[in-house]
């Protein structure tokens, strides 16, 4: 009976793990976000993780006395999901919060996160809105309602910060985009349109296309890796953005997991050769800070560095963090 390299194996493990977090489906990011945490659980252990999320996931389906994780997902309110969505963007039931973004190396901040925040009595976390709303076609609206309120919002920010937006690739593609951008006061300069890598291949030259006339304007792009380092790459290189983002699924507990800072060192390398800034998210941990910044990754932003706020008043204080962000090609720092 032969036997295979433990290595070797962790390496595999490593992959499969890798590609179900890439999966980019709101249906099933309940799953992902139980795989996250048993891998965070294992660190330097893939395949000892793997393990207990299977054994998990078979516990979960055979007794119906826990419940289902997509349940939770596909069913985030008793109230109808058309009309309680219908109200949100009718009365622009929404707000936005900014979670500082810093330069690891001298510890100013830098930039700022837009993140919604929905106003209701449920509590229902943004996601599950968001995925609501992927069920009952009311995605493309209810993002440019979040983008409307993260524009308007970022006025109020100390202006030597970058303003960094999620969008999917379809509100990309939607040719109200760039009116919307028309109408903020916000300097295109400061603004970094964040889009996950999940998105079709055969789109990203559509895509490209799409965002061009912003980018001529000065507006930069984010590319976010959700854990899929080679799935990422085909759309970095036709896209070109001016930043890179890490998931959390990369750098969870990535102080006890040399296979993953081998992935995370891989990363810093390509980021380097194509001219990007490498930026970590969801930094929670002192000893997950320390490894970011050794591998030699300088932007990041998480809970352990600085929370996110709907407070105008706490994004007052970060001016007297003052620092600039250098972007790569010709427009460099942002003005």
């Amino acid at each position: 009976m032969s036997t295979q390299n433990p290595s070797v194996l962790a390496l595999q493990v490593l992959g499969i793990i890798d590609e179900v977090l890439a999966d980019s489906s709101q249906a099933t990011e309940a799953v992902r976000e139980q795989l996250r945490w048993h891998v965070a659980a294992h660190p330097g252990h893939p395949e000892e993780a793997l393990l207990e999320h299977l054994t998990s996931l078979r516990q979960q389906h055979q007794d119906p006395a826990v419940e289902n994780p997509l349940t939770l997902v596909a069913q985030p309110s008793e109230q109808p999901g058309n009309a309680r969505l219908e109200a949100v963007l009718r009365d622009r039931m929404l707000m936005t919060a900014f979670q500082p973004v810093f330069n690891l190396t001298t510890s100013a901040v830098v930039g700022a996160e837009a993140l919604t925040r929905f106003v209701s009595d449920g509590g229902d976390p943004a996601d599950y809105w968001f995925a609501e709303a992927e069920d009952t076609g009311l995605r493309t609206d209810l993002e440019f309602a979040a983008l409307e309120s993260g524009l308007k919002a970022a006025v109020d920010l100390p202006p030597h910060l970058f303003v960094a937006l999620k969008l999917s690739h379809s509100v990309c593609l939607d040719p109200r985009l760039p009116s919307l951008f028309d109408e903020t006061p916000v300097s295109p300069a400061r603004m970094v349109l964040e889009i996950s890598g999940q998105f079709p291949p055969d789109q990203t030259a559509e895509l490209d296309a799409a965002v061009a006339p912003l980018r001529s304007s000065g507006v930069r792009l984010s590319i976010e890796n959700t854990g899929s380092y080679f799935a990422a790459v085909r759309h970095i290189l036709r896209l070109k953005p001016e930043m890179i983002k890490l998931d959390r699924s990369l750098t969870a507990g990535l102080d006890q997991d040399p296979l993953r800072q081998e992935l995370v060192e891989a990363e810093v390398g390509f980021a380097r050769d194509v001219g990007a800034v490498l930026s970590a998210q969801r930094i929670e941990t002192g000893a997950e800070l320390a490894a970011i910044a050794r591998l030699g990754i300088t932007v990041g932003q998480g809970f352990h560095l600085g929370r996110p706020s709907v407070q105008p008043g706490d994004w007052a204080m970060w001016a007297g963090r003052n620092g600039h962000l250098t972007f790569p090609g010709p427009s460099g720092m942002l003005a």
